[in-house]
């Protein structure tokens, strides 16, 4: 069953932009494109377990902190070594200014 639940507003992501949400005892890591779409991933790397929204964002990929690894943010794609396990992407949805997440 699907479980929407509230990562933040709008305007607290910046274009290129991520942010870090914890839910429970998940982390999850939410994007803002250069586009203004918004994508949601895994929030710690599948190589080693640092926050993703510590690390750089450009255009369509987030570079880990560590060891310059890359993701492509709205496929979950590994796309630089190290880390060579995809990170697991989730929908998102904006309503009325808020951007929710599916957490099922």
């Amino acid at each position: 069953m699907a479980r929407w639940v509230e990562a933040c507003g709008v305007n607290e992501v910046e274009l290129e932009g991520v942010i870090r949400l914890d839910n429970g005892d998940r982390t999850f890591a939410v994007y803002r494109s250069p586009d203004g779409d918004f994508f949601c991933t895994d929030g710690l790397c599948s190589h080693e377990a640092v926050h993703l929204a510590d690390g750089f964002v450009v255009d369509h990929e987030i570079e880990r902190p560590k060891h310059s690894g890359a993701f492509d943010y709205r496929t979950g794609v590994a796309k630089r070594l190290p880390p060579c396990i995809n990170l697991r992407t989730f929908p998102v949805r904006v309503e009325q200014g808020r951007v929710l997440i599916e957490v099922a």
